[in-house]
């Protein structure tokens, strides 16, 4: 099952005790500060769960799988998200919470 950005809120806002609209708010704020930063090329790191940066991806040629067609992929920036070893080790099952 996925986690939705309702889900997140509902959470939030059961361990701070804030309202659920107020939490809503704090996490989309949250998110589009995060947005705004990697569009400037920022890269944004929360110690103890990743690094957030944007990284530029090659132009080269790709092939269509339907048709086996050629076609040319531009150069082009990309969000990337490379996890901290403490939350590596969470998931694993070997990192305390």
């Amino acid at each position: 099952m996925n986690t939705t950005k309702h889900d997140l809120v509902a959470a939030v806002a059961r361990v701070t005790g804030l309202t659920q609209t107020e939490t809503k708010i704090a996490v989309e704020e949250f998110l589009e500060a995060l947005s705004e930063e990697l569009e400037r090329g920022r890269t944004i790191e929360v110690r103890g769960f990743g690094t957030f940066q944007v990284k530029e991806r090659k132009a080269r040629p790709a092939r269509n799988p339907r048709t086996g067609e050629v076609v040319p992929l531009e150069k082009r920036m990309v969000p990337i998200f490379k996890y901290s070893s403490d939350l590596k080790a969470r998931i694993s099952g070997s990192g305390k919470r």
